[in-house]
Formats: structure tokens, C-alpha cells, sequence
């Protein structure tokens, strides 16, 4: 009788399908890889294991996530990643039934994404515009503040997602550009059109780090990406971003909490649905591949019919 696959060779297998046949990113596979194998520890300590788990089993898992004070987006989660492992096994014959198969998660209820306001992202742009124009700044500090102000240029002008933004090649600061490829979720590229401010932002961004060229001891501008570092995956990394991002929000007059690259894409999504731009067109700005995942932003048009139908309509009270 062949003995079963242990639970660390599933998750293996069923991460370098999720990487070779879907696309996943190292964001992604971490993802999965925590869930399974918090899912893999409460099934040892039950006496089973993913090859024998019974549903009932699972919505004991489940119910324990509850217990120790998991929200339900998290529950959900982790039930997605548990659904996607048996179909996985159940696709390589290495179960003959799915147990994950009936079970229903818990219900959610339909969050808003926190948005900034248009003036909340203004003076944003403008404090990162002045730190990056200080005569007193010393080189170091005028090239990280020009790089802060491109960043936020380009995001608020795309929509980018903060691992997309800080991985933009040098090649995509050519000054003629009105659009860049962006290669997304699954390797998936998409063009995104520029405006004028975020191409002057690249542009003044790229002249500082050329004129860095001339200290040899800067070995960074010779670097392929926009945004070079020195860590290990040789661009600048999203912790980073957010960090100097919340810096910049308590030096604008706003709380750093409320403020992140996420934040910024959600208000470049929200700010262009309330002034008119197809929801199907900010899906394919954004990367989505589902309509649904953008339709989170339906509430900014909904508003806006309102306040159409209350400003528009003949019946309506003045």
C-alpha cells in the first residue's frame, strides 16, 4: 500500500501549479502557503491530514478560526485557499471526492475601500512638490524627494498597484511616452495612458538620477528600474513606499493612517467614477479581471445618479 503525500509535499506541488498554470506572484504563493499550513497544523493536532481530512473536519478548522477571533474576511480567506487545494487534489487523482466541496463560508458584509478626497490628494501632491523644490535640501534629499513626488504622481495618475509602481522599468520615464505596459497579476501586461503631470514628474525624476551619474560612488543610476534600491530585489520595495507615503500624509495635515498606496489607488478609481469614467474602463485601468472585483466602487456611482436624478429631474424639489 503507497503511502500518502505528506501535507508540506502537497502544499509544494500545489504551489508550483499555482506559479507554472495560473501566474501567481511570491506575494500570492506566501499567501497560500501561511493559510495551508495554519490549516495543515490544526489537522495534525486532530489526527489527520490534507489526503483524509472529512468535510466535517473542515468545518471544525473553520469554526476554530472563529474561536481564536479570526474575521470573517479572513475565514473566507482561508476557505478559498482550502477550496483550491482539493480541486487541485482532486484534479491529480490524489483524492476521489472533494470535501470542500458544500461547504459555505461565512457572510460578509460588503466593505467600502477607504477613499481620499480630491483636496486631500491636492495637498498631498503640493507638500510632496514643495519638499521636492526646498533650496535648502542637500542632493540625497532632493533626489528622494523628487522620487516621492514622482511616485505619487504616477500612482494618483494610474492606479497602479504599489508592487506594479515600484517595479516600473527606467524605460518607462521616455519622454515622449503617453502611455506605459504594465506587467500585472498572472503576468498579464496592460497599457496605461500617462497624464502631463505625472510625465513632468517622471521626467524632472529621471534628469535628477542622470545627474547623479557624475558621483561614480552612486551605482544605482545605472540601475534597469525606475525606482532602484539596494535590497535584494534591486527596486524600491512597497514598505518603503508606505512608509515615506504616511510621512508625507502627517506632513500634509493628515492622519497617517488613513493613508496608503492602496488608499491612493482606490481614490484614483473612486475620483474617476464620480467624475463620469465607465466602470468597464476603470476595470481595465485598474487590472481587474473580473468586473465584480471593481464593482466595490459602485457606490460612487450610485451617489452620483442620485445626485443627478436630485439635481436634473423636473419633478424634483428645489
Amino acid at each position: 500500500m503507497r503511502a500518502k503525500p505528506s501535507d508540506a509535499k502537497l502544499t509544494g506541488l500545489f504551489l508550483d501549479m499555482l506559479a507554472a498554470e495560473q501566474g501567481a506572484g511570491p506575494n500570492t504563493l506566501d499567501a497560500y502557503r501561511r493559510d495551508l499550513t495554519d490549516f495543515s497544523e490544526f489537522l495534525g493536532r486532530t489526527g489527520h491530514t490534507f489526503a483524509d481530512a472529512e468535510t466535517q473536519t473542515l468545518r471544525d478548522y473553520l469554526a476554530d478560526l472563529d474561536t481564536r477571533g479570526f474575521k470573517s474576511t479572513s475565514v473566507a480567506r482561508r476557505l478559498s485557499a482550502i477550496r483550491h487545494l482539493y480541486r487541485f487534489l482532486l484534479n491529480e487523482r490524489i483524492r476521489n471526492e472533494d470535501p470542500a466541496a458544500i461547504l459555505s463560508g461565512p457572510k460578509r458584509g460588503r466593505g467600502l475601500p477607504k477613499v481620499l478626497s480630491i483636496a486631500d490628494v491636492d495637498r498631498m501632491l503640493r507638500r510632496a512638490k514643495e519638499l521636492s523644490e526646498a533650496a535648502e535640501a542637500s542632493p540625497a534629499q532632493r533626489l528622494r524627494a523628487l522620487r516621492l513626488y514622482c511616485l505619487l504622481e504616477v500612482l494618483y495618475a494610474t492606479g497602479l498597484r504599489v508592487s506594479e509602481l515600484v517595479a516600473l522599468p527606467r524605460t518607462a520615464a521616455k519622454r515622449d511616452a503617453r502611455m506605459i505596459v504594465v506587467r500585472g497579476k498572472g503576468d498579464k501586461e496592460r497599457l496605461v495612458p500617462l497624464n502631463e503631470a505625472s510625465r513632468q514628474a517622471m521626467a524632472d525624476y529621471l534628469s535628477a538620477t542622470e545627474a547623479a551619474k557624475a558621483d561614480k560612488k552612486n551605482s544605482l543610476a545605472a540601475s534597469k528600474w525606475l525606482f532602484p534600491s539596494f535590497g535584494e530585489s534591486g527596486h524600491l520595495t512597497r514598505q518603503h513606499f508606505a512608509r515615506d507615503l504616511k510621512e508625507l500624509a502627517v506632513a500634509s495635515g493628515l492622519q497617517a493612517r488613513l493613508v496608503s498606496p492602496h488608499v491612493l489607488r482606490h481614490a484614483f478609481a473612486s475620483h474617476l467614477l464620480h467624475n463620469g469614467a465607465d466602470l468597464r474602463i476603470v476595470q481595465t485601468l485598474l487590472g481587474h479581471t473580473d468586473i465584480s472585483t471593481t464593482q466595490i466602487y459602485t457606490h460612487v456611482v450610485e451617489e452620483r445618479l442620485k445626485s443627478l436624478v436630485r439635481d436634473l429631474h423636473p419633478l424634483a424639489e428645489k
